[in-house]
């Protein structure tokens, strides 16, 4: 007869402690990214921002998940640890290096090559209008430095 084992319940308690703490960490990370998307574009830009997100992810999936296998049965589970830590280290250390610390949503530019009549400058840059988010789009084809 097949006997299967079942776990005490400080078992499942730990385990849905971690499966907690898990989708809470994981939450923190894509909630913000989804908050970011949003910010940098236009609307009808957003179906195509998504897209390319998630497909960069799911490519940097593609090479976590295999080389987190390698690494575990090669060189142990503390090793495989080790190296995902060191590669979300770098990505953090990287993501900090290279976003500006001032980043306003508001950025003051011109548009010296714009017909005065044309509908980007009579919206979003009349006296007295709200502020205007900057985001890439074809009129702005970078980030303008921000003093």
């Amino acid at each position: 007869a097949i006997r299967l084992a079942v776990p005490d319940e400080r078992l499942w308690a730990f385990l849905l402690g971690g499966w907690f703490l898990l989708g809470f960490a994981y939450s923190m990370a894509v909630t913000p990214t989804g908050r970011l998307l949003r910010r940098s574009a236009n609307p009808e830009d957003r179906p195509t921002l998504f897209a390319a997100q998630f497909a960069l992810s799911h490519a940097c999936w593609l090479i976590a998940y295999p080389l987190a296998g390698w690494l575990g049965a090669g060189a142990g589970q503390a090793a495989a640890f080790a190296g995902m830590a060191a590669i979300a280290a770098c990505g953090t250390v990287l993501g900090g290096s290279i976003w500006p610390r001032h980043d306003p949503e508001e950025v003051p530019h011109g548009h010296e090559d714009l017909a005065p009549d044309h509908p980007h400058l009579r919206d979003a840059h009349r006296p007295n209008a709200p502020g205007h988010s900057f985001v890439i789009d074809d009129l702005h084809a970078q980030w303008p430095r921000v003093p």
